[in-house]
C-alpha cells in the first residue's frame, strides 16, 4: 500500500459523498425505540380531562352572579315590600358571590392543571419524536424529512399546546356556560328562551356561511404569502448581486410587487364573497341584537299577558350574555380541528418505519467492501443504480466518478445504510450490511462529506464526536494530523471556542479539516469520502488533501470524486453512467481505453488550461 498511498498523497485524494443526513461520523447508530409508556400518556390524558371538567364547572359557576341578580330583581319586583324579600335577596347575593369566587378559584386551578398536562404531553411527544428520529433510515432526512421534522417540532407542537392548554378548556367551558344559561332561561319561560337562543344560533349559521369559502380563498392567500416570502428571501440573499447589477433590482422587486398585488386581490376576493354573511354575523352576534329582540318580544309577551315584567328580567340580564359564550366555543372548535390536523401530522411522523435491525446481528470478518449487483430506486420506479458490482480491498483506494446524476452519491448513501438496497447486496467482511447492527456498521466507517456539519459546541466536542471517550490529548493529536491544530490555537478560546452559527470564524477548508480530525480520531477501518474538496479553493484543497492522507492510511478507502486529478493514483476507478458501471480500471488504463473517463479527463484538463 505504501506505493499506492504515496501516489495518492502526491495527487491529493479527494472525495465525495452523499449523506448530509448526519454529517457526523461519530453518530454510532440509532437508539433503541422506547415509548414513554401508557402510564405517562394516561396521566397526561387524565390531567387534560380534569382541565375540561374544571373549565366546565368554572363556566357554570360564572353564571351564578347573573342568575343571582336576575332572581333578586324578580323577587323585589314581585314582592309587596322590600322587607319581605330581604332573606331571599341575601341568599341569592351569597350564591352569586360564592359562584364568582368559585369561578376564580377553578379558573386558576384549571390553568395550572391545563398547563401541567400540556407540559407533560408535549414532553412525551418530543421524546417520542426524537426517539423515532433515532431509528428511521438516515436517508429519509435528505428528502422531505427535515421539513416534516421542523413542522412537527414547531407549528404542530404549538397546535397541540393550544388544544390542551387553551382550546379544550375554552370549548368545554363555553358549552357548559351555554347549557347552564339556556337551561335557566328555559326554566323561567321556554318560549322566551327559544327566541333568545335563536339570535346567537342565527349568528353561528351566518358565521358558517361566511367561512364556507375559506378553504379555497385560504389556499390562494397562502400561495401568495409564499410568493411574497420567496421574493423577499431572493432579494435579501441576492442583495449584493442586485446592488452590483442595478438593472436586476427592478426585476426582483417587480416579483415582490406582483406577489403583493396577488395577495391583495386574493384577500379582496374573499371579502367580496362573504361580505354580507360576515356583516350579518357581526350584527347577530352582538349583545345589542339580543337585547333588541328580547326587549321587543318580551314587551309583546308582557302586553299579551304571557309573561310578567319580573320574568322578563332574566332574559335581559342573562340572555344578552349568551353570544359571548358562542365566540369562545367557535374558537375552541377551530382549535380542536387544527389540533386534529397537527395530530395527524405527528402520527405520520411517529409512524415512520424504523430501519430494520437484524434479529441476530453478525460481525464482519475484516473490512473488504463488496458491491454485488447493487440496484436502488428512490421512488420505486426509476433505478438510480442498476446492477453495480465492485470489490474494494483493505489498504486500497477505490474512486467512483461519473457525470452528474450517474449515481455516485447514491453509492455512498448505501454503504452506511442511509438507505437499503432494492436489489443485490452490499457486504463488509463477507457479511451483508443488513445483517450487521447499525452501531457496528457506522462505527466501522469514517464519513467525510462536502457539506460540513458542525454542532453548536466547543471545538473539542465537535472533534470528539468521532470517539466520545477520547482524551483531550487524543483530540489534539487528531487535530494536528488533520492540519488544523495551529488554526484552533489562534481561536479566541482555543479548543474551548464554541462554534455557533458563524462557525467560529473558520473558513470552509478549516471546517472541512475539523471534520477530518473527527474522522481521524474515530479510527474507523473504512473511509468514505464524498466530494470532500469539491467546493474549496486551491490553497484550502491542498491543506485538506494533506489531512486526508493521514486519514486514509491503511484503510479501505472509497472516494466519490468530481475533480479527476485528485483520484488519478487510486488503485481502481469505477466510472458510473446512468446508474451502471460504464468502465473500470486504473487511471492509465481508462485513458488508454478512450471511453467516458478519457473524455471527462480531457474536458477537465482543457478547462484547467483555459
Amino acid at each position: 500500500m505504501s506505493k499506492t498511498r504515496k501516489a495518492y498523497d502526491d495527487h491529493g485524494g479527494s472525495a465525495a459523498g452523499p449523506s448530509r443526513a448526519t454529517g457526523q461520523p461519530g453518530n454510532r447508530g440509532p437508539a433503541h425505540v422506547a415509548d414513554p409508556g401508557r402510564g405517562e400518556h394516561a396521566a397526561a390524558g387524565t390531567a387534560a380531562a380534569a382541565t375540561a371538567v374544571l373549565s366546565a364547572v368554572a363556566a357554570a359557576a360564572g353564571f351564578a352572579p347573573f342568575v343571582a341578580i336576575a332572581e333578586i330583581a324578580r323577587a323585589v319586583l314581585g314582592a309587596p315590600s322590600l322587607g319581605s324579600v330581604a332573606g331571599t335577596a341575601w341568599t341569592w347575593a351569597g350564591i352569586g358571590a360564592g359562584g364568582a369566587l368559585l369561578r376564580l378559584l377553578l379558573l386558576g386551578l384549571c390553568t395550572h392543571v391545563g398547563h401541567k398536562a400540556d407540559a407533560e404531553m408535549l414532553h412525551h411527544l418530543r421524546v417520542q419524536i426524537v426517539r423515532r428520529l433515532g431509528v428511521v433510515p438516515l436517508g429519509w432526512f435528505r428528502s422531505a424529512g427535515s421539513g416534516q421534522v421542523k413542522k412537527a417540532m414547531t407549528s404542530d407542537i404549538e397546535e397541540m399546546h393550544e388544544l390542551i392548554a387553551h382550546a379544550l378548556g375554552a370549548l368545554v367551558g363555553a358549552a357548559a356556560a351555554l347549557t347552564v344559561g339556556i337551561g335557566y332561561l328555559v326554566f323561567v319561560d321556554w318560549r322566551m328562551a327559544l327566541i333568545t337562543v335563536a339570535i346567537p344560533v342565527a349568528a353561528v349559521i351566518t358565521y358558517r356561511l361566511a367561512m364556507r369559502s375559506l378553504p379555497a380563498h385560504m389556499s390562494r392567500l397562502l400561495a401568495a404569502e409564499g410568493q411574497i416570502s420567496a421574493a423577499s428571501v431572493e432579494y435579501v440573499d441576492g442583495i449584493t448581486v442586485v446592488k452590483a447589477f442595478g438593472g436586476t433590482e427592478g426585476k426582483v422587486l417587480g416579483r415582490f410587487d406582483d406577489a403583493m398585488r396577488e395577495h391583495t386581490a386574493a384577500y379582496r376576493a374573499w371579502l367580496a364573497g362573504n361580505r354580507a354573511s360576515s356583516a350579518m354575523n357581526r350584527v347577530l352576534g352582538s349583545e345589542m341584537a339580543v337585547l333588541g329582540v328580547v326587549m321587543a318580544a318580551g314587551l309583546g309577551f308582557v302586553g299579551a299577558g304571557w309573561l310578567t315584567v319580573p320574568d322578563l328580567l332574566p332574559f335581559l340580564i342573562v340572555g344578552i350574555g349568551l353570544p359571548t359564550s358562542f365566540t369562545p366555543m367557535i374558537h375552541g372548535a377551530q382549535g380542536v380541528r387544527m389540533a386534529r390536523v397537527s395530530a395527524g401530522n405527528l402520527d405520520r411522523l411517529l409512524s415512520k418505519p424504523p430501519l430494520p435491525e437484524p434479529e441476530q446481528p453478525r460481525e464482519p470478518r475484516g473490512y473488504r467492501v463488496e458491491l454485488d449487483r447493487v440496484s436502488f430506486s428512490y421512488d420505486g420506479v426509476t433505478n438510480a443504480l442498476d446492477g453495480v458490482s465492485a470489490v474494494c480491498e483493505p489498504g486500497t483506494v477505490t474512486a467512483i466518478v461519473g457525470p452528474s446524476g450517474a449515481g455516485k452519491s447514491t453509492v455512498a448513501s448505501l454503504l452506511p445504510r442511509f438507505y437499503d438496497v432494492t436489489g443485490g447486496a452490499i457486504r463488509i467482511g463477507g457479511v451483508d450490511v443488513r445483517e450487521i447492527s447499525s452501531k457496528t456498521l457506522l462505527s466501522s466507517m469514517s464519513l467525510v462529506f462536502q457539506d460540513v456539519v458542525l454542532l453548536r459546541d466547543t471545538v473539542t466536542e465537535n472533534i470528539r464526536i468521532g470517539r466520545p471517550d477520547a482524551t483531550d490529548d487524543e483530540v489534539r493529536q487528531a487535530a494536528k494530523a488533520a492540519q488544523i491544530h495551529p488554526v484552533i490555537e489562534q481561536l479566541p478560546h482555543g479548543y474551548d471556542t464554541v462554534l455557533d452559527s458563524g462557525k467560529g470564524g473558520l473558513s470552509g477548508g478549516e471546517r472541512q479539516r475539523l471534520t477530518i480530525a473527527r474522522a481521524i480520531l474515530s479510527g474507523a477501518p473504512i473511509v468514505v469520502l464524498d466530494e470532500a474538496t469539491a467546493s474549496l479553493d486551491p490553497d484550502s484543497e491542498t491543506a485538506v488533501q494533506d489531512a486526508l492522507s493521514e486519514l486514509v492510511a491503511g484503510k479501505t478507502v472509497i472516494v466519490i470524486a468530481h475533480r479527476l486529478h485528485t483520484i488519478a493514483a487510486a488503485d481502481q476507478i469505477l466510472v458510473l453512467d446512468e446508474g451502471s458501471v460504464a468502465e473500470s480500471g486504473t487511471h492509465h488504463e481508462l485513458l488508454a481505453s478512450g471511453g467516458l473517463y478519457a473524455r471527462m479527463w480531457r474536458a477537465q484538463q482543457n478547462g484547467d488550461t483555459a
